[in-house]
């Protein structure tokens, strides 16, 4: 197993702040954030079409249910989320939903995205508008 790094940054008193971060957590794409962060506030009801929906209606950016299943079925391979099939349903032609959830490693990934995001913008609050 690869050994841990620092991440070395400094809070907004100027105060030196270390992360460790695990190098065997696997680094998740812009796309693939979006999908676990959708899944998780889902919760019992992350399928591919809600997860789509639920992209769309908060960042107003299209993703398709293709799009948002191929990305699901490649954070399976990487062992972020697991799948299962619900009951079969009229509405559906007699076929079952594909549900989606996420593992704990995923929630590592997601969080270990948002502090590298945070690292990066670190001194360009002014620039980018944010406090």
């Amino acid at each position: 197993m690869a050994p841990d790094r620092a991440l070395t940054r400094h809070d907004v008193n100027g105060n030196s702040v270390i992360k460790i971060v695990s190098k065997s957590t696997p680094v998740l794409r812009e796309f693939e954030l979006l999908v676990l962060l959708a899944a998780l506030s889902l919760n019992d009801e992350a399928y591919p079409l809600a997860i789509g929906e639920e992209i769309e209606r908060r960042t107003n950016r299209r993703a398709s249910r293709g799009a948002v299943l191929i990305t699901l079925e490649r954070l399976e391979d990487k062992g972020l989320v697991t799948s299962s099939y619900g009951d079969p349903t009229p509405v559906r032609g007699g076929r079952a939903k594909r549900f989606f959830r996420p593992k704990p490693a995923a929630v590592q990934a997601v969080k270990q995205s948002l502090e590298r995001i945070d690292t990066m913008t670190t001194g360009l609050e002014a620039l980018l508008g944010r406090r």
